[in-house]
């Protein structure tokens, strides 16, 4: 027991949750503006995958870092524009559609890779590129806070610039104010001239740029080779991340950490002796756990503002 703590409260691990957050924390922000927008993006895991699949096979075929990005991105908007097309235009079910997508995604990706170069799991026979990792000049010289935030990937860092920019774009920004406004009340933004399905469109759109970029970092980031279903539910952990995060960038950035920590939790305990179906569940289980706990906080919010009203009335 006492390595295990030791494991726990040390520079590693804390270097480690911060690198195990980059997937989740680039879904959920992905999540957090569609749902800002009233729609829900559960296809989160299908973009991440064929993302992560669609960069390794751009950069190990044209031998660039940027075209295998690029690649990764169009692809995660792509798939976006494809669920907001069946689900805006056509009128299906955005969650089913999103499920579909997720579906068709753990076994595309395996034909596409099958089909292109012959392996069937895992892409051994590609070159691919991975995108670098970066010394923080001057903080890579500090004690502890130095081993902690400098050495990281380049995606890891863009990770928490995304925190700042999805926050100023969502809160301070006039299309930001539009996704809100949808979101809230769509017949209301309706009415006074905004497009609401056009609104919607854009924040899909953005939501699966985002969540692509989670899913690159898995192939060319964490790993450096792409790998059958390597997003491991990743994106469905995303949107617990971002329902905990109650709406804004901030909490949904400490909510992802949370599940980064659990899931750097798993990693160290791989070492201890205990059965590995016990480690490998941790993340997951932090998940229901912080599911539950959100429920909770909601239904003794929702009581409180009851309450409230009653006493309001009382009153008068």
């Amino acid at each position: 027991m006492p390595d295990i703590l030791r494991s726990i409260f040390s520079v590693d691990f804390v270097y480690s949750a911060l690198r195990l957050t980059t997937p989740v924390l680039f879904a959920a922000l992905g999540s957090l503006v569609a749902d800002r927008a009233g729609v829900i993006n559960i296809g989160l895991e299908g973009i991440m995958l064929f993302s992560a699949l669609t960069g390794v096979l751009g950069s190990a075929y044209s031998g660039s870092l940027l075209v295998g990005m690029l690649c990764g991105l169009v692809t995660g908007m792509f798939i976006a524009l494809i669920m907001a097309y069946f689900s805006l235009q056509m009128k299906a079910d955005i969650v089913l559609t999103g499920v579909a997508m997720n579906l068709v995604a753990t076994g595309g990706t395996v034909f596409i890779l099958y089909s292109i170069c012959g392996d069937k799991s895992v892409s051994t026979s590609l070159s691919s590129l991975v995108f670098p990792t970066l010394e923080i000049p001057l903080i890579k010289d500090i004690p502890v806070l130095g081993d902690i935030l400098s050495g990281h990937n380049l995606l890891t860092y863009l990770s928490l610039v995304a925190v700042v920019a999805v926050w100023f774009f969502l809160e301070k920004s006039k299309p930001g104010l539009r996704i809100r406004a949808v979101g809230e009340n769509d017949h209301a933004a309706g009415s006074v001239g905004i497009h609401v399905r056009r609104v919607r469109y854009g924040a899909l759109l953005l939501s699966g740029a985002l969540a692509s970029f989670g899913g690159m970092f898995l192939s060319m980031g964490m790993l450096t080779y792409f790998s059958k279903n390597m997003t491991a539910g990743r994106g469905y952990i995303a949107l617990a991340a971002q329902a905990l995060g109650n709406g804004s960038a901030v909490g949904t950035f400490f909510a992802s950490l949370v599940f980064g920590c659990a899931e750097a939790l798993s990693v160290s305990l791989q070492g201890v002796g205990l059965p590995p179906q016990f480690v490998q569940m941790v993340p997951y289980v932090a998940t229901v756990l912080g599911l539950v706990l959100y429920a909770a906080l909601r239904k003794r919010s929702k009581k409180t503002v009851r309450k409230h009203k009653r006493r309001k009335r009382g009153s008068q």
